[in-house]
């Protein structure tokens, strides 16, 4: 297996921080995502290395096996299994493996592995390569679990609003997913079974979506509240009338009372964002009156606000 080099595919140093691996990947996955190279192949290929090296350098457990291991990370623990039996003075069932180190791997018999190096020695002490017998045959204890697999799904505020379905391509194949609504921006779901193919007869690896919700025109989102500006002219604002404030549900008339003042906010109870998983429950809709100034005043208008000046004073 030749070595893949996840820190050279996300663009990042070894010592990047979880931060700046989330950024590079999130960065590069909006760049290749199949959905805006719908006829690029390469893209989809690129796609999915960005995938998998994120879904290794992003957990910090499967970094560092990462890291010590290679690609051959995800044997990490059966290896350091049989290291801790030999070193306890058992074969561990792979044939009596010395010491190893230096970067030299033998066996007790004083055969080495030829010029394979490491990745030959993890594939044949766990059966990756055929099914040779003696010490160089595949290990006990069966098969294993499949990779997992990360992919993101871009949302608008108003789709994440609502209970619905949508079908994602992943790895060539189409998965429906019901996304209930209220989902949040960054929040993560896991679907068992819809990752990589395990080997040996393992189960299969799980699928995590992270949902990113791109902002609104109109709304900001904050928990399961919504924020929106109302603009009024002063004249609303200063003898009191109607307004008209869009909801994620349509249009609602509220009343200004008279000498409302700029960065006024009202609460519309349960005309925010649905609760996640919670059927009937919303946030709140908080709205924020702006007094917009008159322009391009006529000489009438100005006569009349000056006596009206000089009658406050």
């Amino acid at each position: 297996m030749a070595y893949i080099d996840y820190y050279k595919i996300l663009g990042v140093d070894k010592n990047a921080s979880q931060n700046d691996v989330k950024k590079a990947y999130r960065k590069l996955a909006r760049k290749y995502h199949p959905d805006l190279n719908p006829n690029d192949a390469s893209a989809k290929e690129k796609f999915q290395e960005i995938n998998e090296a994120n879904e290794v350098l992003s957990d910090p457990e499967k970094r560092k096996k990462y890291d010590e291991y290679g690609e051959h990370w995800k044997h990490a623990d059966e290896f350091e299994a049989q290291k801790k039996a030999r070193q306890q003075g058992g074969s561990g069932g792979f044939g009596g493996f010395g010491g190893f180190g230096g970067g030299e791997y033998y066996s007790s018999g004083g055969a080495d592995f030829g010029g394979g190096g490491f990745s030959d020695f993890f594939e044949q002490m766990f059966g990756q390569r055929g099914q040779g017998g003696g010490s160089r045959g595949r290990g006990a204890g069966g098969g294993y679990r499949g990779q997992d697999f990360n992919a993101e799904l871009h949302l608008s505020l108003r789709d994440a609003s609502e209970t619905h379905k949508q079908v994602l391509n992943v790895n060539g194949k189409s998965v429906r997913i019901t996304i209930p609504a209220g989902v949040t921006d960054g929040q993560v779901i896991k679907l068992r079974g819809y990752g990589g193919e395990g080997a040996n007869g393992g189960p299969k690896g799980d699928l995590y979506i992270t949902f990113i919700i791109a902002e609104d025109a109109t709304f900001k989102r904050v928990g399961d509240d919504l924020y929106v500006d109302a603009d009024i002219d002063i004249y609303t604002a200063i003898l009191g009338g109607d307004k008209e404030v869009e909801t994620l549900t349509g249009k609602v008339k509220l009343k200004v009372k008279p000498e409302t003042q700029s960065g006024t906010k009202v609460r519309l109870k349960g005309k925010g964002f649905p609760v996640y998983k919670k059927e009937g429950q919303y946030g709140d809709l908080i709205v924020t009156y702006n007094v917009k100034m008159p322009t391009r005043l006529t000489d009438k208008q100005k006569e009349l606000l000056r006596e009206m000046q000089s009658m406050n004073k």
